[in-house]
């Protein structure tokens, strides 16, 4: 009786270690029923018939990493370039996943390499390593348009290293370093053109300054000069209207005659002084008063009516 009890709690633990599956999280599990698809296990607590189904295959739903070998391409100028990368991919249908192809792993990475291949045969060396962004983005759509088939959404791919021969490294080498000594015979002849042009901007601006100053200093000496005169001109009319104005006074006339007279007296005295001078005397004192006659009428006339 123990025995038989012991064998009913046995069978009891099959059935329920058979019918009971708790499947984790971002996992999905294929049951068979009978070897044919029954249903794909979601996440949680699952009850299967024991004997009946079976858990066939089992996926994980998360994004996965796959290592692509790497592999020799050609490019379109016939330069040989080894290529590797990685592809992202994750699982969208369990079912197409297990029944659609015998390993959607070894597919993926079949078919990675192969539209990488493709993709750089179309392209040059150079261009290769300018393209990267659109060889990426053209190798997950020659996949993903595949894997559709497998239950495989493939998310990205990346190129780790493109490492060309070591010829065609070593030209590439020699092609930058003549490129950037290029670019510093360029800099520094633009540094030279640069300075004279502002050597002869400074030059130019400083005879402009320099002219300008001239010209703004014999401005100031004709406006000086042509000042001077008008003051000049200002005082002897304004002494011409004061010796008029004094004549015209009583006594003015006579003022004059006097004046006049020793004028004449001093001139007579200088001339006589000078011992080369030859002094002719008038005969008659009479022509000295008839001078200063002569000088009185012209002053007579130049008075206002």
């Amino acid at each position: 009786m123990t025995e038989f009890a012991i064998l009913l709690v046995v069978i009891a633990l099959i059935f329920i270690f058979r019918a009971v599956k708790v499947v984790p999280q971002q996992h999905a599990w294929v049951v068979e029923r009978l070897g044919k698809f029954h249903a794909a296990l979601t996440p949680g607590l699952n009850f299967l018939v024991p004997f009946v189904d079976k858990v066939a295959y089992k996926h994980s739903l998360k994004e996965i990493p796959l290592d692509v070998p790497s592999q020799v391409c050609i490019t379109r100028d016939n330069t040989q370039l080894q290529v590797d990368g990685i592809l992202y991919f994750q699982v969208t249908d369990p079912m197409r996943a297990s029944y659609g192809s015998s390993n959607y792993i070894v597919a993926v990475t079949q078919l990675a390499q192969t539209s990488l291949r493709s993709v750089i045969g179309k392209l040059e060396l150079d261009k290769t390593f300018e393209e990267r962004d659109m060889i990426n983005a053209q190798v997950v759509a020659a996949i993903d348009e595949a894997a559709l088939n497998w239950g495989v959404k493939v998310l990205r791919y990346e190129i780790k290293d493109l490492t060309p021969p070591k010829e065609i490294l070593h030209a590439m080498q020699r092609q930058i370093t003549a490129e950037r000594e290029k670019r510093a015979l360029i800099a520094a002849s633009e540094g030279r053109r640069q300075e004279q042009i502002n050597i002869a901007t400074g030059e130019r601006e400083a005879f402009i300054a320099r002219s300008e100053g001239e010209k703004q200093a014999e401005i100031n000496k004709a406006q000086g000069e042509a000042a001077a005169i008008l003051a000049v001109a200002e005082a002897t009319a304004s002494a011409i209207r004061q010796v008029a104005d004094a004549i015209r006074q009583p006594g003015g006339e006579q003022a004059v005659q006097l004046k006049v007279a020793e004028r004449a007296v001093d001139a007579y005295s200088k001339v006589a002084a000078d011992a080369t001078t030859t002094l002719i005397v008038p005969s008659e004192m009479s022509q000295v008063s008839t001078l200063i006659a002569s000088a009185m009428k012209m002053v007579q006339a130049g008075k206002p009516a």
